[in-house]
């Protein structure tokens, strides 16, 4: 199928669970259906039937949607930009789902995968994960260290527009 197609519908998908969870639908949260559905379906690309494809469509607009909406809450973390709602929920989701849905049919390379290709999968995604919690923590040390990692309270409380780029962002 039409890969476009399949990431405008999960961007539909993340819209109309809006719609019925929170009253009303919002651009920001189609284009983050559409991010989502780009994170999840591309570690499926020429592994997956056009059927499977929908699966993972369906499910790529509603898991990353329910981790930003409820799961963020819940932990209580910042995270502004749904950056782990969408690319760490979703880009676990998408290689999770490869191994489930990959098929011979899509790609003749699978054949000799398919039995241990779920367990490959979980053992990816798990090196992955602590691979970049790893690495997220070094970066922070010596980002810390060098510059630090928060503004002191007087340049937050005057803004970081003002102090840090000489113009008001927002004129209330």
């Amino acid at each position: 199928g039409d890969s476009r197609f399949t990431v405008q519908a999960i961007g539909f998908v993340w819209a109309v669970l809006e719609w019925i969870l929170r009253g009303k639908p919002s651009v920001l949260g189609f284009c983050s259906g559409i991010v989502a559905g780009l994170v999840v379906s591309t570690p499926g690309c020429g592994f997956v039937t056009a059927t499977s494809s929908v699966i993972i469509g369906v499910l790529a607009g509603a898991i990353p949607f329910l981790a930003c909406a409820y799961l963020k809450k819940m932990l209580g973390y910042d995270d502004a930009l749904d950056t782990f709602g969408v690319h760490g929920v979703g880009g676990t989701l998408g290689a999770f789902l490869t191994g489930v849905f990959a098929d011979e049919k899509a790609n003749s390379v699978v054949a000799g995968l398919k039995d241990g290709l779920i367990g490959a999968q979980i053992k990816a995604i798990i090196l992955t994960i602590v691979w970049s919690v790893v690495a997220t923590v070094v970066i922070a040390f010596i980002t810390k260290a060098i510059v630090g990692l928060r503004p002191d309270a007087e340049t937050e409380t005057t803004g970081l527009d003002l102090t840090e780029h000489g113009e008001a962002g927002y004129e209330h």
